[in-house]
């Protein structure tokens, strides 16, 4: 009987460690969920990958702060955890956390491989965060917040007084839709292709060109009819309805290109962005992000409630089992027609007796949302480009 005891009491007090564990494993992950949702719930723009198994807390981060705070919640609590987590930017990178793109477009794709889906596009001289490295793969942050991985043959690793240096020097942007940067301004070898909105530094001006660099040191020459000084260029931006339409209009008949956010080729959100951007505003990369943006116009099809330049949103209504799903967006151009990227960039009616009615659009229309003149913490001016850290 005494031995009876002794294994019931054993026992007892296994299940009740295995119990506290078991409590213990449940608070912890039960903070990093309420922390992620406060801090990343959206991890197309924050990295909050976090595991805790056997009082270790493991996985990666770029929110160093929130990380701080759950390990100061539980070190309060009693919890004592062994911090595994990899803090980004990675030590790895030493000092050179920054970079700028180096090519006309550079494709940053899901996966550090060329043969992964491409997620997005960022323009020369765009600014980047650079996180952590993949063999000849960097994972990098737009100006937009967009995660993703880019070669490192696009890009030019630097630190943050490199960087500032950069900003600080004599700088243009390429205005026509495409062009190209010679080796001399005899044009007998090209330096690189350039698209709308690439951005250079100013090395020599000529009376019809400029010798510019690009942030990895090669230097070339441009016609200074196709560049416009970096402020000329900045206080010129505006996204007024007139001007969006313009732009959006320049670009008919551009390719469909999933990720692509540049005349290259534009995917439905790549297009609106582009429009935006080259009128002075950065909006959020894609169209389930840049409909949290601006204000609510329309839900019920009531055209009479749109102006030129809002965005409109298509995809799958909410119903009792799933979620809103907004899976397209288009630019209101007015006389009930909107313009949008699919196949190619087009313009499409709401009017059946037009020849470009588009009932398919029509049919899984969901609302519409207005940007311009709208105080918005997802939108920002292009001139911060240069400025934020």
């Amino acid at each position: 009987m005494k031995k009876v005891n002794i294994l019931v009491s054993f026992l007892l007090i296994i299940g009740f460690q295995a119990c506290n564990t078991s409590n213990q494993k449940y608070q912890v992950l039960n903070q990093i969920e309420e922390m992620r949702k406060e801090v990343a719930p959206d991890k197309r723009v924050a990295i909050w990958d976090l595991q805790y198994e056997n009082g270790t807390l493991s996985g990666e981060t770029d929110q160093i702060e929130a990380l701080n705070q759950i390990l100061a919640s539980l070190e309060s609590e009693g919890i004592e955890v062994r911090d595994e987590v990899m803090r980004l930017p990675s030590a790895e990178l030493g000092d050179k956390t920054r970079a700028l793109v180096t090519i006309s477009v550079a494709n940053i794709r899901s996966q550090p491989k060329h043969s992964a889906e491409l997620a997005t596009q960022a323009l020369l001289g765009t600014p980047l965060r650079v996180l952590k490295k993949d063999d000849s793969w960097y994972l990098v942050q737009t100006p937009d917040g967009y995660l993703s991985w880019v070669d490192q043959a696009g890009i030019q690793l630097m630190t943050e007084d490199e960087l500032a240096n950069w900003f600080i020097q004599s700088k243009v942007v390429f205005t026509p839709l495409s062009g190209h940067i010679w080796q001399d301004p005899s044009q007998s070898m090209m330096v690189s292709d350039l698209v709308a909105g690439n951005i250079l530094a100013v090395e020599e001006v000529q009376s019809e060109w400029l010798e510019v660099q690009l942030p990895d040191g090669r230097k070339g020459w441009v016609q200074a009819s196709e560049v416009m000084p970096w402020e000329q260029w900045i206080a010129s931006r505006e996204a007024s309805p007139t001007n969006l339409v313009s732009t959006a209009k320049s670009m008919m008949g551009i390719p469909y290109l999933w990720g692509g956010t540049s005349i290259k080729g534009v995917d439905c959100s790549g297009f609106t962005k582009t429009i935006f951007y080259l009128n002075g505003k950065v909006i959020p990369r894609d169209a389930s992000q840049q409909v949290n943006e601006g204000l609510e116009v329309d839900t019920d099809k009531n055209w009479d409630n749109l102006e030129v330049g809002d965005l409109l949103f298509f995809g799958e209504k909410a119903t009792e089992e799933k979620k809103e799903r907004v899976v397209h967006v288009g630019m209101w151009i007015g006389n009930n027609e909107f313009i949008h990227s699919r196949g190619r960039v087009r313009i499409s009616s709401f009017d059946p007796n037009s020849p470009n009615y588009d009932e398919y659009e029509l049919n899984r229309y969901l609302r519409t949302k207005r940007i311009i003149n709208q105080q918005s913490d997802g939108v920002i001016s292009v001139s911060e480009l240069l400025t934020s850290k």
